[in-house]
């Protein structure tokens, strides 16, 4: 199943985001949360972000969703450090963090491909909330 990645600047935003995911879904899709520093600031840490996408990694890929441009920056230096067959595996949603998160973990729930998940977060970018 293609696990999912929440980057987030805040690591409380990341959780949640996570949190709300899991409990919309109600399947056992692989969200994991990598948001903030280690010591607990605001920001994005790469190593973090690194072993997140490894513990989300069950071969079939990761979707990375992420908050902010620097958490991007982030997140393509964590995926420089994988090895070369993980990374390619893992690619950055260009989708909203929240509604995005919700997507790709239904449509993960479901047996979605990597191309597949990644897609329903984008496709998020589109939705009006009014």
């Amino acid at each position: 199943m293609v696990g999912i990645v929440i980057v987030s600047h805040s690591n409380k935003a990341a959780q949640g985001i996570k949190e709300l995911s899991i409990q919309m879904i109600q399947s056992p899709v692989q969200v994991i949360d990598a948001g903030g520093m280690v010591d607990g600031d605001i920001g994005t840490d790469a190593n973090r972000i690194k072993e997140a996408i490894e513990e989300a990694d069950d071969g079939d890929g990761v979707v990375v969703l992420v908050d902010l441009g620097s958490a991007i920056m982030s997140t393509e230096m964590a995926i420089e450090f994988l090895d070369r067959e993980q990374r390619e595996r893992v690619v950055i949603a260009d989708g909203p963090i929240l509604e995005g998160a919700i997507a790709a973990s239904l449509q993960a729930s479901i047996g979605g491909t990597l191309v597949q998940v990644k897609g329903a977060a984008e496709e998020c970018r589109e939705v009006s909330k009014l």
